[in-house]
């Protein structure tokens, strides 16, 4: 039976309404899984940027116990990367870290009504949750890491999503760049890459997935997940006998 890793950020676990258990039949790791006539693992959390990803890679045992039986790897990640970050993401994430739970709601207010406004205001020239070089350079030592342990294990990867979170004031300027640095990432190393934008934008921009603006509903994880399927199949049809 074909196993599959996936490593992923929210877009893996989120359904329609709310996160769902890493085992939820629907989530595009599982469906992708299921076409393969196999089944899937899944590591990922929330709002997690590639960096966040190399860094579990690192240090999570349970990851590196996948990867000993894998027959391929998606890297469901470098989304969250593209979103609009006017608030330096290591401030962000000391927030629930704050002692008194009085200021630590009045910084998340205050995080959460500053995002979307300065989101709008800086455009195009507001900083991303990771540049594009530093997501590129942490998809890079993945992929070494994965292959380096498993040598020829095929890798597909997935570019960003759209959004239409009120959240990030509906911004999304950084993308492109994004888009542009993997694709050029994928083609110098063999990666395979999902595009899951013409599979999912009119279910997210038409409001049709979770209200927060950014997760999918089931049709575009069905979706993803079979696109996601006929990749690996295809990397895994090119990949040397062993």
């Amino acid at each position: 039976m074909t196993l599959l890793v996936v490593i992923g950020d929210s877009l893996s676990f989120h359904g329609p309404d709310r996160a769902e258990p890493a085992d939820e039949p629907r989530l595009w790791p599982h469906v992708a899984a299921s076409t393969l006539g196999g089944r899937a693992e899944l590591h990922a959390g929330l709002g997690w940027t590639a960096r966040h990803a190399w860094r579990a890679m690192v240090g999570d045992p349970r990851i590196w116990a996948s990867l000993r039986h894998a027959d391929a790897v998606v890297l469901g990640i470098g989304g969250m990367d593209t979103l609009p970050s006017p608030v330096p993401t290591a401030l962000r994430e000391l927030i629930p870290a704050v002692h008194s739970p009085r200021v630590r709601r009045a910084a998340r207010d205050a995080h959460a009504w500053v995002v979307p406004r300065a989101a709008r205001a800086l455009g195009r020239a507001g900083p991303v949750a990771l540049p594009p070089a530093e997501t590129v350079r942490h998809l890079e030592l993945l992929r070494v890491a994965v292959t380096a342990l498993i040598p020829g294990l095929p890798v597909v990867g997935m570019l960003p999503s759209v959004h239409r979170a009120p959240f990030y004031g509906g911004v999304h300027a950084g993308r492109d760049r994004h888009v542009a640095a993997m694709t050029a990432w994928a083609h110098r190393h063999g990666v395979r890459l999902v595009d899951p934008v013409p599979l999912v934008a009119d279910h997210v921009l038409g409001g049709h997935g979770n209200p927060d603006g950014i997760h999918w509903g089931w049709t575009a994880h069905a979706a993803v997940g079979a696109a996601v399927g006929t990749e690996v199949a295809a990397a895994l049809a090119d990949r040397p006998a062993r």
